[in-house]
Order: structure tokens, then C-alpha cells, then sequence
């Protein structure tokens, strides 16, 4: 079997062009995570980048600073699996494969 160079370059120029096409994608992903039955909510982008922090005025009357943080750990392990989840989903539309969000589980 031969391989012609000509169509390795092309599919190589194609996969660069959708992986440019993924990064602007990757920058309209917005999700939110929560935890505290909501008490805690954090919005991540798609490229994990914070957004802002929301924590309901009755945690800051409490003075559990431990729980807080813990609250706030949650909320954004919430988000970032979230953004998880919309990258396998978008990558698994480019490549016409289902949902590849196990593959990201490693990297992030």
C-alpha cells in the first residue's frame, strides 16, 4: 500500500482547521456547577477558564469557612466536569464519533 504525501498533507491542513474551529467553539462554552443545593455556583468557559463565583448570602452569615471552601471545591468540579462533557460532545461532532468526554477525563 502506498501513501501519497499529498493527501496526508491535505488531511493534516483539514484536521488543523478544525481544531482552530474547536478552540473558538471551546470559547462559546459557558456551564455552570453548583453544589450546596445551589448555594454555591461557578461558571466555567470551555477552556476552564472562571467566570464568576455565586454564593448565597445566607453562607455568609455562617462562619464555617472549612465548608465554604469545600462548597466551592464542589461547585467547581461540577463545572469543569461539565466542561468535560460539552468537549466530548464537540469533538465527537467533528470527528463523527459519539460522545468522546472519556477521552478528556485524563486531561483535565
Amino acid at each position: 500500500m502506498q501513501i501519497n504525501p499529498f493527501d496526508l498533507f491535505k488531511n493534516v491542513q483539514k484536521l488543523q482547521e478544525q481544531m482552530g474551529d474547536m478552540q473558538q467553539k471551546l470559547e462559546t462554552v459557558n456551564v455552570t456547577g453548583s453544589s450546596g443545593g445551589g448555594m454555591v455556583e461557578i461558571d466555567l468557559n470551555g477552556l476552564i477558564e472562571l467566570q464568576a463565583i455565586r454564593i448565597a448570602p445566607e453562607l455568609m452569615n455562617d462562619h464555617d469557612k472549612d465548608m465554604l471552601e469545600a462548597l466551592i471545591v464542589a461547585a467547581f468540579t461540577d463545572a469543569r466536569d461539565k466542561v468535560k462533557e460539552a468537549i466530548g460532545q464537540e469533538v465527537g461532532g467533528l470527528t463523527g464519533m459519539p460522545n468522546l468526554s472519556s477521552l478528556f477525563a485524563g486531561m483535565m
